[in-house]
Protein backbone atom coordinates (compact mmCIF):
# COMPACT_ATOMS: atom_id res chain seq x y z
CA UNK A 1 0.00 0.00 0.00
CA UNK A 2 3.15 2.11 -0.39
CA UNK A 3 3.20 5.40 -2.15
CA UNK A 4 6.51 6.35 -4.45
CA UNK A 5 9.65 6.20 -2.68
CA UNK A 6 12.25 8.39 -3.43
CA UNK A 7 15.95 7.87 -2.67
CA UNK A 8 16.10 4.26 -4.32
CA UNK A 9 14.57 1.43 -6.03
CA UNK A 10 16.03 -1.66 -4.05
CA UNK A 11 13.67 -4.03 -2.28
CA UNK A 12 9.57 -2.66 -1.41
CA UNK A 13 10.99 0.84 -1.28
CA UNK A 14 10.49 -0.03 -5.41
CA UNK A 15 7.06 -0.32 -4.88
CA UNK A 16 4.46 1.92 -6.12
CA UNK A 17 3.17 3.92 -3.26
CA UNK A 18 0.89 6.16 -5.57
CA UNK A 19 -1.78 3.17 -5.53
CA UNK A 20 -1.56 2.64 -1.75
CA UNK A 21 -4.75 3.42 -0.04
CA UNK A 22 -6.70 2.62 -2.74
CA UNK A 23 -8.07 -1.05 -4.30
CA UNK A 24 -4.79 -1.18 -6.64
CA UNK A 25 -1.56 -2.22 -4.83
CA UNK A 26 1.25 -1.13 -7.16
CA UNK A 27 4.78 -2.56 -7.01
CA UNK A 28 5.90 0.02 -10.03
CA UNK A 29 6.07 3.12 -7.27
CA UNK A 30 8.48 2.35 -5.16
CA UNK A 31 10.26 4.85 -6.95
CA UNK A 32 13.44 4.24 -9.87
CA UNK A 33 15.45 6.34 -7.50
CA UNK A 34 16.17 3.61 -5.11
CA UNK A 35 18.10 1.52 -7.50
CA UNK A 36 20.32 4.66 -7.96
CA UNK A 37 20.80 4.32 -4.05
CA UNK A 38 21.32 1.21 -3.78
CA UNK A 39 23.82 -0.02 -6.13
CA UNK A 40 25.44 3.43 -4.81
CA UNK A 41 26.04 1.90 -1.95
CA UNK A 42 26.80 -1.38 -2.83
CA UNK A 43 29.62 0.27 -4.88
CA UNK A 44 30.41 2.51 -1.83
CA UNK A 45 30.65 -0.83 0.33
CA UNK A 46 32.42 -2.53 -1.86
CA UNK A 47 35.62 0.02 -2.13
CA UNK A 48 35.47 0.19 1.45
CA UNK A 49 38.19 -2.21 3.27
CA UNK A 50 38.29 -3.16 6.44
CA UNK A 51 40.56 -0.42 8.79
CA UNK A 52 44.37 -2.32 9.27
CA UNK A 53 45.11 -3.89 12.20
CA UNK A 54 47.46 -1.44 13.22
CA UNK A 55 45.01 1.56 13.24
CA UNK A 56 42.86 -0.47 15.66
CA UNK A 57 44.60 -3.06 17.88
CA UNK A 58 45.26 -1.62 21.36
CA UNK A 59 48.90 -1.54 22.74
CA UNK A 60 50.04 -5.44 23.60
CA UNK A 61 50.94 -5.68 27.41
CA UNK A 62 54.31 -6.43 28.66
CA UNK A 63 55.55 -9.88 27.90
CA UNK A 64 55.55 -11.85 30.92
CA UNK A 65 57.33 -15.39 32.09
CA UNK A 66 54.62 -17.35 30.54
CA UNK A 67 54.63 -18.52 27.14
CA UNK A 68 52.03 -16.57 25.13
CA UNK A 69 48.56 -18.19 23.88
CA UNK A 70 48.61 -19.32 20.32
CA UNK A 71 47.04 -17.34 18.04
CA UNK A 72 43.28 -17.94 17.48
CA UNK A 73 42.62 -18.45 13.97
CA UNK A 74 39.50 -16.12 12.47
CA UNK A 75 36.10 -17.51 11.83
CA UNK A 76 35.64 -17.77 7.83
CA UNK A 77 32.74 -15.60 7.11
CA UNK A 78 29.49 -17.15 6.20
CA UNK A 79 27.91 -17.03 2.90
CA UNK A 80 24.67 -18.29 4.06
CA UNK A 81 21.53 -16.12 3.67
CA UNK A 82 20.23 -15.04 7.61
CA UNK A 83 17.48 -17.21 9.02
CA UNK A 84 14.17 -15.19 8.94
CA UNK A 85 13.30 -13.55 12.34
CA UNK A 86 10.95 -15.72 14.16
CA UNK A 87 9.12 -12.34 15.02
CA UNK A 88 9.58 -10.81 11.90
CA UNK A 89 5.66 -10.87 11.68
CA UNK A 90 4.83 -10.35 15.44
CA UNK A 91 2.24 -8.16 16.60
CA UNK A 92 3.91 -5.84 19.15
CA UNK A 93 1.63 -6.57 22.07
CA UNK A 94 2.67 -3.50 24.20
CA UNK A 95 2.70 -1.49 26.49
CA UNK A 96 2.25 1.62 23.78
CA UNK A 97 5.06 4.21 23.58
CA UNK A 98 4.65 7.51 25.64
CA UNK A 99 3.54 10.17 22.92
CA UNK A 100 5.06 13.23 22.73
CA UNK A 101 3.99 16.18 20.81
CA UNK A 102 1.11 15.74 17.97
CA UNK A 103 2.41 15.48 14.25
CA UNK A 104 0.06 17.15 12.10
CA UNK A 105 -3.95 17.55 12.54
CA UNK A 106 -5.84 14.89 15.02
CA UNK A 107 -7.48 12.91 12.43
CA UNK A 108 -5.65 13.73 9.19
CA UNK A 109 -3.17 11.23 8.43
CA UNK A 110 -4.17 7.56 6.15
CA UNK A 111 -1.89 4.95 6.78
CA UNK A 112 -1.00 2.19 5.07
CA UNK A 113 0.93 -0.93 4.91
CA UNK A 114 2.87 -3.27 3.08
CA UNK A 115 4.31 -6.50 3.96
CA UNK A 116 6.79 -9.75 2.78
CA UNK A 117 5.16 -12.42 1.01
CA UNK A 118 6.04 -15.72 2.34
CA UNK A 119 5.98 -18.47 -0.61
CA UNK A 120 4.98 -21.26 1.38
CA UNK A 121 1.49 -19.48 2.00
CA UNK A 122 0.89 -19.34 -1.70
CA UNK A 123 0.11 -22.33 -3.70
CA UNK A 124 -0.28 -21.05 -7.55
CA UNK A 125 0.84 -22.86 -10.75
CA UNK A 126 4.83 -23.05 -10.80
CA UNK A 127 6.34 -19.94 -13.08
CA UNK A 128 9.63 -19.27 -14.15
CA UNK A 129 12.01 -16.07 -12.91
CA UNK A 130 14.68 -14.76 -14.47
CA UNK A 131 16.30 -11.77 -12.83
CA UNK A 132 19.61 -10.71 -10.68
CA UNK A 133 21.20 -13.66 -8.67
CA UNK A 134 23.12 -10.73 -6.27
CA UNK A 135 21.80 -7.03 -5.19
CA UNK A 136 24.07 -5.50 -7.16
CA UNK A 137 22.92 -5.81 -10.66
CA UNK A 138 19.29 -4.51 -12.78
CA UNK A 139 17.46 -6.52 -14.81
CA UNK A 140 19.57 -10.07 -15.02
CA UNK A 141 18.71 -12.67 -17.07
CA UNK A 142 19.62 -15.44 -14.14
CA UNK A 143 17.42 -18.19 -14.08
CA UNK A 144 16.44 -17.56 -10.42
CA UNK A 145 13.98 -20.50 -10.21
CA UNK A 146 10.42 -21.16 -10.36
CA UNK A 147 7.65 -19.81 -7.37
CA UNK A 148 3.78 -20.02 -7.52
CA UNK A 149 2.53 -17.48 -9.14
CA UNK A 150 -0.26 -16.08 -7.00
CA UNK A 151 3.33 -15.60 -4.39
CA UNK A 152 5.06 -13.56 -7.37
CA UNK A 153 1.83 -11.29 -7.88
CA UNK A 154 2.32 -10.14 -4.37
CA UNK A 155 5.86 -9.53 -4.59
CA UNK A 156 5.25 -7.87 -7.64
CA UNK A 157 3.05 -5.45 -5.35
CA UNK A 158 5.01 -5.48 -2.19
CA UNK A 159 7.96 -6.04 -3.65
CA UNK A 160 9.76 -8.77 -1.55
CA UNK A 161 8.78 -12.39 -0.64
CA UNK A 162 10.81 -15.02 1.62
CA UNK A 163 11.40 -18.04 -0.33
CA UNK A 164 10.65 -21.32 1.32
CA UNK A 165 11.57 -23.95 -0.97
CA UNK A 166 14.77 -24.88 -3.38
CA UNK A 167 18.30 -24.05 -3.14
CA UNK A 168 17.36 -20.63 -2.11
CA UNK A 169 15.32 -21.43 0.39
CA UNK A 170 15.98 -18.69 3.22
CA UNK A 171 16.69 -15.91 0.90
CA UNK A 172 14.35 -13.25 -0.19
CA UNK A 173 13.05 -12.42 -4.06
CA UNK A 174 12.36 -9.43 -4.76
CA UNK A 175 11.32 -7.09 -7.30
CA UNK A 176 11.36 -3.12 -8.81
CA UNK A 177 10.12 -1.89 -12.30
CA UNK A 178 13.28 -0.51 -12.76
CA UNK A 179 15.42 -3.32 -11.61
CA UNK A 180 13.63 -6.56 -12.49
CA UNK A 181 14.11 -9.43 -10.16
CA UNK A 182 16.79 -10.28 -8.29
CA UNK A 183 17.88 -12.53 -4.74
CA UNK A 184 18.97 -10.84 -1.95
CA UNK A 185 19.97 -12.23 1.55
CA UNK A 186 16.59 -9.68 3.04
CA UNK A 187 14.08 -7.14 2.29
CA UNK A 188 15.34 -3.40 2.13
CA UNK A 189 13.87 0.01 2.18
CA UNK A 190 14.87 2.57 -0.19
CA UNK A 191 18.45 2.94 1.19
CA UNK A 192 19.26 -0.79 1.02
CA UNK A 193 18.89 -1.12 4.82
CA UNK A 194 17.03 -4.02 6.20
CA UNK A 195 13.44 -3.48 7.45
CA UNK A 196 11.87 -3.68 10.43
CA UNK A 197 8.50 -5.04 10.89
CA UNK A 198 6.21 -3.09 12.80
CA UNK A 199 9.23 -0.47 12.60
CA UNK A 200 9.82 1.17 9.63
CA UNK A 201 7.92 3.89 7.47
CA UNK A 202 7.72 5.89 4.35
CA UNK A 203 6.63 9.71 4.86
CA UNK A 204 6.48 12.80 3.05
CA UNK A 205 9.63 14.66 3.58
CA UNK A 206 7.60 18.11 4.00
CA UNK A 207 5.75 16.98 7.01
CA UNK A 208 8.21 14.03 8.65
CA UNK A 209 12.11 14.20 8.08
CA UNK A 210 13.55 10.97 7.06
CA UNK A 211 14.84 9.75 11.04
CA UNK A 212 11.56 11.01 12.71
CA UNK A 213 10.20 8.30 15.32
CA UNK A 214 6.40 8.48 15.74
CA UNK A 215 3.63 6.30 17.31
CA UNK A 216 0.16 6.35 15.83
CA UNK A 217 -2.24 7.17 18.61
CA UNK A 218 -5.58 7.15 17.06
CA UNK A 219 -6.61 4.78 14.70
CA UNK A 220 -9.76 6.49 13.29
CA UNK A 221 -11.67 4.43 10.33
CA UNK A 222 -10.56 1.95 8.04
CA UNK A 223 -10.57 2.50 4.30
CA UNK A 224 -14.57 1.50 3.96
CA UNK A 225 -15.10 3.75 6.55
CA UNK A 226 -15.62 1.00 9.28
CA UNK A 227 -14.43 1.27 12.99
CA UNK A 228 -11.34 -0.21 13.38
CA UNK A 229 -11.01 -3.88 15.03
CA UNK A 230 -10.05 -3.46 18.59
CA UNK A 231 -6.82 -6.15 18.05
CA UNK A 232 -5.55 -4.08 14.88
CA UNK A 233 -5.69 -0.68 16.62
CA UNK A 234 -3.71 -2.10 19.45
CA UNK A 235 -1.15 -3.50 17.15
CA UNK A 236 -0.74 0.17 15.39
CA UNK A 237 -0.75 2.10 19.27
CA UNK A 238 1.79 -0.34 20.21
CA UNK A 239 4.52 0.31 17.59
CA UNK A 240 6.72 2.74 17.42
CA UNK A 241 7.74 3.59 13.90
CA UNK A 242 10.96 5.49 12.16
CA UNK A 243 10.47 7.27 8.89
CA UNK A 244 13.22 5.74 6.65
CA UNK A 245 11.91 5.79 3.15
CA UNK A 246 10.75 9.24 1.67
CA UNK A 247 7.86 9.11 -0.38
CA UNK A 248 9.06 11.08 -3.87
CA UNK A 249 7.55 14.25 -4.25
CA UNK A 250 3.86 14.91 -5.17
CA UNK A 251 2.96 10.64 -5.00
CA UNK A 252 2.92 9.99 -0.72
CA UNK A 253 0.75 12.66 -0.07
CA UNK A 254 0.95 15.27 2.78
CA UNK A 255 -0.16 13.29 6.06
CA UNK A 256 0.62 9.83 4.31
CA UNK A 257 2.41 7.53 6.27
CA UNK A 258 3.79 4.30 4.86
CA UNK A 259 4.21 1.56 7.38
CA UNK A 260 5.49 -1.89 7.23
CA UNK A 261 4.51 -4.73 9.30
CA UNK A 262 6.59 -7.77 8.52
CA UNK A 263 6.39 -10.87 6.99
CA UNK A 264 3.29 -12.55 6.55
CA UNK A 265 2.00 -15.21 8.92
CA UNK A 266 -0.84 -16.72 7.75
CA UNK A 267 -4.74 -16.07 7.21
CA UNK A 268 -5.26 -13.55 10.12
CA UNK A 269 -2.34 -11.88 9.00
CA UNK A 270 -4.65 -9.76 6.58
CA UNK A 271 -6.53 -8.29 9.53
CA UNK A 272 -3.21 -6.01 9.78
CA UNK A 273 -2.90 -5.11 5.96
CA UNK A 274 -5.21 -2.56 5.85
CA UNK A 275 -5.71 1.19 5.76
CA UNK A 276 -6.17 3.71 8.55
CA UNK A 277 -7.50 7.01 7.49
CA UNK A 278 -8.36 10.10 9.46
CA UNK A 279 -5.75 8.97 12.37
CA UNK A 280 -3.68 10.66 14.75
CA UNK A 281 0.39 10.48 15.32
CA UNK A 282 2.24 12.26 17.63
CA UNK A 283 6.17 12.23 18.17
CA UNK A 284 7.56 9.10 20.25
Amino acid sequence: MSPVRGSATRGPAARNPAARGSSTRGSSARGSAAALAALLAGAALSGCGARSDAATQEAAPPPVASAPAAPTAPAAPSTAPPAPDAASGGVPTGPPPSPGRMLGARGSWKITTYYTAVESFHHGRPKAVRGCPELHCSHGTAPLGSYPSDFLDVVRTEGSGRLTSGPNAGRYLNWSHSVGWWLDTTTRDAGARPLRAWGSAAADRSVLARGQRFAVTGCGRDDAGKPVPAHVCAAFRNATWTVTDLFRPGYGGEHHADVYIGEETGPGFTDYYTTLTGATISAA
